[in-house]
């Protein structure tokens, strides 16, 4: 039996989809890529924001008519718009043949074995259900780059956000499991491990009774071939002086912090729920900076949170002209049911929202700009994406870029690169986003 899988949302979601791809080779299905020639479609959906909704359900529905019109013969949804919407799913998309919730996942292989024998299949538990370990999960991206969940859920109920509703209270994985997986990913060829929860720095507080994450990356240092450990999703106020000292001590993890703060103004950082303040933000960065000069600094903005006034947001402006963060999103706010936010009266007009974000990127761009005009000259690690024929050149990513939200730089070489290789590139020019290099041969330098 053929089984196409497609995964949307976050790179959480994404692990939970490699980790169902995973028990599902395991039972002897063959996975493909082609929705055209499945006998099952499988939907790990997203339900976050508004247009992730919009997107879930848009290709539930592209998926129902392989049912019609291709070789399907059940589809199966699991994920964050079917914990939070099962009830309406079941009743208004007859074409869903299974439904699992986010602690379910681990039952994607009862629910093919039910829906290819006609039966319906739901499976949903409380969302503080911890499934059955497990590591041999499918590597779906690159294959030299892998994330590593290391906590589900979230305690933080920040009044804008759904996950701890949908996803549950944190739930921290064992130091034992993750080094055991990173030793699997390693074998099978990963180089690169970005670690991700919800809150990567409240990482062991629920089964320690203490935030283990400095711990946990030490020991995930050791894993022999790894070389590179990226950090995402760390809250300013949780930022210690020990995990400040790992990361500067320790040479693979990478001098890169992503440290969404959503805003700058106080006022509005309380309305938010938010545990810190701008002075603890500013104590964070400042700190990381003094340890860690070259440090490579990201965050999340949101503009239009109800009630926010011109002056608040110009505070915020002003913040991010100071600060000079080296990568930088910014989201509209999207009023989710069932979030405190979404009841607050004074909601801002979606032009006003749309607005000041593109103020804010504006000012982003000119600051990329000048920091990437800064980088000229300097030589960097690169690791190697892949190859554009039509320019001639390798698209690669330094310590400083992400997978999927930061820039790239472009790489000529007078002979063959693989990607996954790590090579020292000159940088040549660069834009606002994305640099030019050249490689350092290695014999002539």
């Amino acid at each position: 039996m053929k089984i196409s899988f497609i995964s949307l949302g976050c790179d959480k979601n994404l692990v939970d989809s490699e980790v169902m791809l995973g028990l599902l080779r395991d039972k002897g299905y063959t996975l493909i890529n082609d929705e055209t020639e499945a006998d099952v479609i499988v939907v790990n959906t997203c339900g976050f924001i508004q247009d992730a909704k919009e997107e879930s359900i848009g290709t539930i529905i592209e998926m129902g008519q392989y049912k019609e019109n291709g070789k399907c013969k059940a589809l199966i949804v699991t994920g964050c718009l079917a914990q939070r919407y099962q009830d309406e799913l079941i009743k208004e998309m007859p074409e869903i043949d299974a439904i699992l919730g986010v602690s379910n996942y681990d039952k994607v292989i009862e629910a093919v074995e039910s829906v290819l024998d006609n039966k319906k299949y739901v499976a949903f538990e409380d969302n503080d259900h911890v499934p059955e370990e497990y590591i041999n999960r499918v590597i779906s991206s690159t294959g030299y780059s892998a994330y590593l969940k290391i906590a589900e859920g979230c305690d933080n109920h920040c009044t804008y956000c759904i996950i701890p509703k949908i996803r549950g209270k944190i739930k921290s994985r064992t130091m034992e499991s993750l080094i055991e997986e990173t030793k699997y990913l390693a074998q099978n060829g990963v180089k690169e491990l970005i670690l991700v929860a919800q809150d990567t720095t409240k990482y062991g507080i629920d089964i320690y009774g203490e935030k283990k994450l400095p711990a946990l990356l030490r020991e995930l240092c050791r894993v022999d071939g790894i070389e590179w450990i990226r950090l995402l999703y760390c809250y300013p106020e949780e930022i210690t002086d020990e995990l400040i000292e790992v990361m500067r001590d320790e040479e693979k993890v990478l001098n890169y912090l992503d440290m969404p703060i959503q805003h700058a103004n106080n006022d509005i950082l309380r309305r938010m729920a938010r545990k810190g303040t701008k002075e603890m933000i500013t104590d964070a960065i400042s700190k990381l900076r003094k340890a860690i000069p070259d440090i490579c600094l990201r965050t999340t903005l949101i503009t239009g949170f109800p009630g926010e006034t011109r002056e608040q947001f110009e505070d915020m402006k002003e913040f991010v002209q100071d600060v000079r963060f080296d990568r930088l999103g910014v989201f509209s706010y999207s009023p989710e049911e069932g979030t405190p936010a979404a009841l607050f009266e004074d909601q801002i007009d979606d032009d006003i929202k749309e607005a000041r974000k593109d103020e804010i990127m504006a000012l982003q761009q000119g600051i990329s700009k000048s920091i990437n005009e800064e980088l000229v000259g300097k030589t960097y690690s690169v690791i190697i994406e892949g190859y554009m024929p039509e320019d001639r050149v390798y698209c690669g990513r330094t310590y400083r870029d992400a997978p999927d939200v930061d820039g790239m730089i472009f790489v000529s070489c007078p002979y063959e690169l693989m990607s996954g290789d790590i090579i020292n590139v000159r940088v040549s020019s660069s834009n606002e986003y994305d640099l030019i290099g050249e490689i350092i041969n290695e014999y002539s330098e």
